[in-house]
């Protein structure tokens, strides 16, 4: 019954994620990719999700698991080919993500014209903190997000930095993805990715407003 969810804990029942691939140009160059036209789109399905207290997984068949710090907005009213002006009215909040990437698995993926899903889409893929109220981020639009890991800075950045802004996402998805309550749209990371260990401490905010730490355990077969 969908009064009965609580959209502070869409994690445990949202639908999907959708998340844009490339949205900073520093970092389509930092991995040398061309900077993109038009959004880069790919999915991770909720199994993907994990909250603190709860380790990322390294999995099995990767030995090159690269963090990326993004901001997420949470889905609160669902809609198909929403206009622009409006796409903001359908955001009930955020969360700061991490959207964990076997690189080496998606470098395979892309020199053989593969989707990338096992590089993005395995269980704890997609690190979440708690629910952030929509009026506690008055301007997504510019808003600073870090990541450190074991305490050193690895990324740093704005959302005013980002190539197609969240009502132009909203637009663009829902044009041809219904958007429902729940879903999350992960906006793309700034540059600054690199490898994570096993044992590594991951710390990630969104300045003022909140931090998350989450653990790297390696997949016990």
């Amino acid at each position: 019954m969908a009064t009965a969810r609580n959209i502070s804990r869409f994690w445990e029942w949202g639908r999907k994620i959708i998340c844009v691939g490339r949205n900073y140009a520093d970092h389509a160059k930092e991995l040398k990719n061309a900077v993109p036209t038009e959004p880069i789109l790919f999915l991770k399905p909720p199994s993907a999700y994990v909250k603190e207290g709860s380790p990322i997984l390294v999995p099995l068949y990767t030995s090159d698991l690269h963090h990326e710090v993004e901001l997420g907005v949470v889905i609160g009213k669902g809609g198909t080919s929403i206009p622009q002006a409006d796409a903001m009215e359908h955001v009930a909040g955020y969360a700061l993500c991490l959207d964990m990437t076997a690189r080496d698995i998606q470098d395979q993926c892309k020199s053989k014209g593969l989707p990338w899903t096992m590089a993005k889409a395995f269980n704890t893929s997609c690190p979440v903190s708690e629910f952030i109220p929509k009026e506690n981020i008055p301007d997504p639009s510019d808003v600073k997000l870090w990541l450190k890991v074991n305490d050193q800075l690895r990324q740093s950045g704005c959302t005013s930095q980002m190539i197609f802004s969240i009502p132009f996402l909203i637009s663009y998805i829902s044009d041809f993805i219904t958007l429902e309550e729940g879903d999350l749209i992960l906006t793309g990371t700034p540059k600054g990715v690199s490898a994570v260990q096993e044992h590594d401490e991951l710390q990630a905010g969104i300045e003022d407003v909140l931090t998350m730490t989450f653990k790297v355990n390696r997949l016990e077969l």
